[in-house]
């Protein structure tokens, strides 16, 4: 049952990052995310996910783009809206451990082509992979956003493992750290309702900053989980706009605005904005249709409940295999 009092859920758009990185192998090309930039900076946005994952890589190796001028134009085109990327801690956005001096020179440059929120996390949640990047992001006056990632190998939370004492211990370093706001980063969209509830529960119970709860639709259980993460209390979730939202990409931001209008969980953003921010969207899209999974007729691959790749991975994977 939805709580009879609480605060407004937050959105936050992956749209223009992990929406087209999870469904068009990274393709999206800058001049076309300027296109719909406007309509999502109107619409009321606690962030919009911009930059980082695997857009610096493909910008410069299929694009012929500049990767920092991207998140300079849309700072210019979407000035109401904080810009957040995504990452990879000490491997930055690349896919190695870098020095700290080099760490730290990114972290800086990127805060000044526009960053606002950093999302960093390690593979393997080792926080000491996270203190470079934490401690620049800090310097930079920026948010820094520490992210847990979801993992599970009981078929559910559990385990001798990753288990709900795993994730509370984790989240309370984490915090320790200096962390802005905690990430629960369900990146292969294992995180099932019952456990969502339990888990942001708990968490919400032992920490003082915002909990923020990302994963994706690829084994067709996100948009349940983050219901019961809603009803639990988190703070923020992340969704796509449909055109990009749900098989291996987050799930679509439009029913649950839909959904919450009336609650005490009201988001206060408009359909009608989202829905012409779709449309636009819609044509935008169709010019990267090549890009799309079609080896399966499935709009989700529940194959990830067993074999757990990654939703930012299975388009890239598809289209070089």
């Amino acid at each position: 049952m939805m709580a009879t009092t609480g605060t407004p859920l937050r959105i936050t758009d992956t749209t223009l990052r992990d929406g087209h990185q999870s469904l068009l192998a990274t393709r999206l090309r800058t001049e076309d995310m300027l296109k719909l930039a406007e309509a999502l900076d109107g619409v009321g946005l606690h962030s919009a996910e911009v930059w980082g994952g695997a857009t610096f890589d493909v910008a410069t190796r299929f694009l012929d783009e500049d990767p920092w001028q991207r998140p300079r134009l849309l700072k210019q085109a979407m000035p109401n809206t904080p810009l957040q990327m995504l990452v990879r801690g000490q491997n930055l956005v690349g896919y190695r451990h870098y020095a700290d001096d080099v760490v730290q020179a990114f972290i800086r440059h990127a805060a000044e082509v526009g960053i606002d929120i950093f999302r960093i996390f390690d593979a393997l949640n080792d926080e000491r992979n996270l203190e470079a990047c934490l401690g620049e992001v800090k310097r930079c006056g920026k948010h820094a956003q520490l992210a847990i990632c979801y993992s599970i190998t009981e078929g559910k939370m559990g385990g001798p493992i990753y288990n709900l004492d795993y994730y509370i211990e984790k989240a309370r370093t984490l915090e320790r750290m200096g962390a802005d706001s905690i990430c629960i980063k369900d990146m292969a969209g294992l995180l099932a309702p019952d456990d969502a509830y339990t888990l942001v529960r708990a968490l919400k119970g032992v920490l003082r900053v915002p909990l923020q709860l990302h994963t994706h639709y690829t084994g067709g259980m996100a948009s349940m989980a983050c219901w019961k993460a809603i009803e639990a209390g988190v703070d923020v979730i992340d969704t796509a706009l449909a055109p990009l939202a749900l098989r291996s990409a987050q799930p679509a931001v439009e029913p649950f605005v839909a959904a919450l209008r009336g609650t005490p969980r009201e988001t206060g953003i408009e359909l009608g904005r989202l829905l012409e921010a779709g449309n636009r969207l819609e044509e935008i899209a169709a010019n990267y249709q090549d890009f799309l999974n079609k080896t399966r007729v499935s709009v989700i691959d529940t194959g990830v409940l067993a074999h757990q790749v990654p939703g930012g991975m299975l388009s890239n994977l598809v289209l070089q295999l």
